[in-house]
């Protein structure tokens, strides 16, 4: 689900993590985005309604009955042009007002007139303290059980008043990634998502291995893309440099460095699950003997050798073991012989389908943020995706399962 043309109303209430949400408002902006700002009164304490304006582009909301209103009626027009809107902060006194169905500033009137019928993400952010008043837990769990409304636990970390605990407002982008979850049909509720991703580490001695230049990316990316719609996802994940972004809490992942602890966890996980893509990029071959010490070169020593044995086929294994309601879908990084290698492996393996992609293509592969690929299914047809992000791509081949 990408947030290019769509209206989001930025609701902030009095809260200090105020000061970070005119970044939030560049990069909805910045993801093509149209934004439109309203707020309590006391949120104007941390922030401007000049910076808001600028950053945004457009008047603030900030006052029922301020002459300089587009519209008279604003809290009605602003849910009426807006796809989602999303409260940042959400200090206790919002969560409690929004619950009880208090609506008694710009911002509350607002989002009483939006709740039944438009997305809404709430990211309450104070300090702990208050976070685990009675009050504020009862008034979340009331807001989880709307139809229309997504909150967003608050992080752990260091809080305005100097202490640690539970309170702190999520990053930009995890708040970025819930309205996009929020926006997103769940076309995959109630399925269970196996992914892999990575690249996979064969031990030699205590400090060396064999792998590969995988980074996790498109696998992340995947992962990301299913939780959106609503599946519980499993992501099975060896070395990775990229950065998860999961605000929901609805993607399990699961560390596994070598393939036969991938292997052993994906066996684990298949029989309870829907659809599996295997996106990692897992080893063929692995050291027969790890040294238990690390192997020294001595002196005037010319070479070395060592005998490598083939690791576990974990797209064979699942797609040999595979169910009539279960999807298989794996991927092939391919130097030569591109199609042709592919479509054996996809025969060979039993898979409903298997995304092609080739070093020989500027900008995609390993490392890259885009990626060009080819969908091959078993039944013969087949999807070309250009030159596009990651993210695009991902869209478009979980498009494909749906």
């Amino acid at each position: 689900m990408s947030l290019q043309g769509k209206h989001i109303v930025v609701g902030i209430s009095g809260g200090i993590a105020a000061y970070k949400i005119p970044e939030l408002i560049r990069s909805l902006v910045k993801a093509g985005a149209e934004v439109r700002v309203t707020t309590t009164k006391n949120a104007l304490q941390f922030v401007t309604e000049l910076t808001l304006q600028t950053v945004s582009g457009c008047r603030v909301y900030s006052d029922v009955f301020a002459a300089i209103n587009e519209h008279a009626t604003e809290h009605i027009s602003l849910p009426v042009w807006a796809d989602a809107m999303i409260v940042a902060p959400a200090t206790a006194n919002v969560l409690g007002k929004i619950a009880c169905g208090i609506a008694d500033d710009a911002l509350t009137t607002t989002v009483c007139s939006c709740a039944a019928r438009k997305p809404i993400v709430i990211a309450p952010a104070m300090n702990d303290k208050m976070w685990e008043n009675p009050a504020t837990q009862q008034a979340i769990a009331t807001l989880r059980t709307w139809e229309k409304v997504t909150v967003i636990e608050p992080a752990e970390g260091e809080l305005a008043c100097g202490t640690s605990g539970k309170g702190r407002m999520p990053e930009i982008e995890e708040l970025q990634e819930a309205l996009e979850y929020a926006l997103t049909p769940k076309t995959l509720r109630g399925k269970r998502v196996l992914i892999t991703a990575g690249g996979t580490q064969e031990k030699i001695d205590p400090v060396r291995f064999i792998s590969n230049f995988s980074t996790g990316k498109m696998g992340f990316a995947l992962a990301q893309a299913c939780a959106r719609r609503g599946a519980d996802v499993t992501l099975v994940c060896a070395n990775s440099t990229a950065t998860l972004c999961n605000p929901m809490g609805a993607i399990r992942r699961i560390d596994a460095l070598s393939a036969q602890q991938m292997y052993e966890y994906c066996m684990t996980e298949w029989p309870q699950t829907d659809i599996a893509i295997l996106c990692a990029a897992v080893a063929d071959f692995r050291p027969e003997e790890t040294a238990a010490q690390k192997i020294k070169k001595e002196a005037g020593q010319q070479d070395y050798s060592m005998h490598l044995v083939t690791t576990p086929d974990i797209a064979r294994a699942l797609g040999e073991s595979k169910q009539a309601h279960q999807q298989l879908i794996g991927f092939a990084l391919e130097t030569q012989d591109e199609k042709k290698n592919a479509l054996q492996k996809l025969e060979r393996k039993h898979l409903n389908a298997i995304v092609l992609n080739s070093l020989q293509d500027a900008g995609a592969g390993f490392g890259t943020d885009t990626n060009r690929v080819t969908i091959f299914f078993a039944d013969g047809h087949s999807i070309e995706c250009p030159l596009q992000s990651k993210a695009a791509i991902a869209e478009k081949i979980v498009d494909s399962l749906t």
